[in-house]
């Protein structure tokens, strides 16, 4: 007996969910990218894999998914999810600075690889118009798999990021008026008109995000919830998104934006943080719902055709960007990488092709074999992308003159906790011109000191997801000066097993709490308790007419006594632990003795 929908639809879930967390941790083992390992995990548990071989076997009903369309809503919100953590990393003034990459090379990549694999396809008497459809298709690439590779090789600093991300972005951008074009069937004057709902959306969008998104935002970051700062994040997305759905123009589009203003605020860092789980998991589905698309048995059927098919548009997009590139003065090793990062057609093309059958530009089994090229173009961009990887390195490796530009290390502190702590730590920095970023969870002092000019961002470091955004692995050191114990001490867990070699300086609340923080690995603790109130005692025995030197002697025996504790329940620690701090007095003296 079949299932009812809510349960057939829970069985999806769990089989999606249980694929990924078995096979993903293996690929990541095997240091193969997890977008192949997504990527075969739908082939695996699609109606083209092990879903074929249920009437022999009734039982792997429960481990397969029988429909893909089941997952459609879900890839298509991993795409806007990629899109929306895309813009957060942009900011309207970097894609400013990057307007003559995207701008420039992007239209140049799309018009070229279009003309191209028009001009190959003329021969087989499409017609005009289903030959543009295609080619438009053919001519995309996967942001999402690009990205991805890019992320994984640690390159999106690097010239070859930068130039693969100006071309994907503009081909995201494209996406619209594509599609539009694809769909209007009416006179140019409606082609026109949709063009303008379009922009007035986007327009609306930006005007309401200036004045909404930082109150907003102000309101959730008070509550000090995160599911109330993810569900705003959330609102503000599929708000976006739907907006720009609603006139006809691409949901992504919507998203980028959206994460192109929240980028200009104090709380791109918290937002990045809230989000990524969701990131990555709803790009895994959409990969794997790629997966299940991918009918190897027709593939089968007339394997020369679409293997041909395969290697014709990939090798035309790639020698046609390889060429570009190089007038265009990119070293080799870059042209190849990124050349074969956008030689695959894309999950946009999938977009494109459902455009053009819907309105009646292909159909039959022409629209199911570009469905099926795309598809498995689609499989293999992954191993297109870690073969220009591996191209690039060799290239750089043989030639260092053609090597990609290093990704600059900036050499930040990192100042988790802004009270008046932190305050001091950042005064002392600027004072001897190091560069630093604070965090803090008080939105709204955070508020003011952006506007004072300070580099704080609002945020809470005790996320994974957030001390990962901070990029603590180009930082020269972090200072916590965060209040509560426990949270100082998970901060501590988290930061060094993620960054072991890290110098990690703590404020801690007395000895027995800096015996702890040594025990978990920080570089230097600080008992601020211990300091004041040996300070204290001096002060008073001092003025109560003890002679100075028995008042210093019996401060420096105490705190002998309290550093032998801390070593004693810290029997790791190589150093002495902090304690003594010298004032300006005792400093006097001894220069003077």
């Amino acid at each position: 007996m079949a299932l009812p929908l809510a349960s057939e639809s829970f069985k999806d879930l769990v089989v999606v969910l249980g694929a990924a967390g078995l096979v993903i941790p293996a690929f990541a083992a095997l240091r193969i990218s997890p977008v192949v390992g997504f990527i075969l995990v739908g082939v695996a548990v699609g109606p083209h894999g092990l879903g074929a071989l249920t009437g022999l076997a009734p039982w792997l009903a429960n481990v397969t998914i029988s429909t893909p369309e089941v997952l459609a809503p879900a890839a298509e919100a991993g795409i806007a999810m990629l899109l929306f953590a895309l813009g957060l990393e942009l900011s309207l003034d970097r894609l400013r600075t990057m307007r003559k990459l995207v701008f420039g090379l992007g239209p140049m990549q799309l018009v070229a690889c279009t003309l191209a694999i028009g001009l190959a396809l003329l021969p087989f008497g499409l017609g005009w118009a289903a030959t543009a459809a295609l080619a438009l298709a053919g001519a995309l690439s996967s942001t999402a798999v690009g990205l991805q590779m890019l992320s994984a090789s640690g390159r999106m600093g690097s010239q070859t990021g930068r130039t693969a991300f100006a071309i994907f972005l503009f081909q995201d951008i494209a996406i619209a008026p594509i599609l539009l074009l694809l769909g209007s069937s009416t006179a140019a004057a409606g082609f026109g008109a949709s063009i303008g709902m379009g922009l007035l959306a986007i327009l609306g969008i930006v005007v309401v995000g200036r004045l909404l998104l930082r109150p907003l935002f102000l309101q959730a970051a008070r509550t000090r919830r995160p599911e109330l700062f993810l569900a705003a994040s959330l609102v503000v997305l599929l708000g976006s998104a739907a907006a720009t759905g609603a006139v006809g123009l691409s949901p992504v589009i919507g998203a980028l934006i959206a994460g192109l203003l929240l980028a200009e605020t104090e709380y791109r860092r918290q937002i990045e943080a809230a989000v990524a789980p969701f990131q990555g998991l709803l790009l895994g589905v959409f990969l794997i719902w790629v997966g299940m698309r991918l009918d190897l048995g027709a593939v089968l059927e007339r394997p020369g055709v679409v293997v041909a098919a395969v290697v014709a548009i990939c090798a035309i997009k790639a020698g046609i960007v390889t060429v570009l590139l190089r007038l265009s003065r990119r070293a080799t090793g870059v042209a190849a990488n990124v050349a074969l990062l956008l030689a695959a057609p894309s999950e946009t093309s999938l977009i494109v092709l459902g455009a053009a059958t819907a309105a009646g530009l292909i159909q039959g089994p022409i629209a199911d074999l570009a469905l099926l090229v795309t598809g498995l173009s689609l499989a293999i961009a992954p191993l297109l992308g870690l073969l220009g990887n591996t191209i690039e390195r060799r290239n750089s490796a043989g030639d260092p003159g053609e090597a990609a530009p290093p990704v600059i290390v900036e050499g930040r502190t990192i100042i988790i906790g802004f009270g008046r702590v932190g305050r001091l730590v950042a005064s002392m920095l600027d004072a001897h011109g190091k560069p630093y970023l604070a965090v803090d969870s008080d939105p709204d002092s955070v508020m003011r000191l952006r506007r004072a000019g300070v580099p704080v961002v609002y945020g809470d470091a005790r996320r994974p997801e957030l001390l990962d955004a901070l990029a603590l692995d180009k930082a020269s050191a972090v200072v916590l000066t965060v209040d509560g114990t426990t949270s100082l001490d998970t901060l501590v867990r988290l930061i060094r097993e993620r960054h072991p070699d890290l110098c990690v300086v703590a404020r801690a609340r007395d000895a027995d709490h800096a015996t702890r923080l040594y025990r978990l690995g920080v570089t230097d603790a600080v008992p601020e308790t211990v300091e004041s109130s040996l300070q204290l005692a001096e002060a008073v025995l001092v003025d109560l007419g003890v002679p100075m030197g028995p008042v210093i002697a019996s401060i420096h025996e105490k705190r002998a006594e309290l550093r032998a504790t801390i070593r004693t329940g810290a029997p790791g620690l190589k150093r002495e632990p902090r304690l003594r701090r010298r004032r300006l007095r005792d400093a006097g003296q001894v220069e003077a003795g």
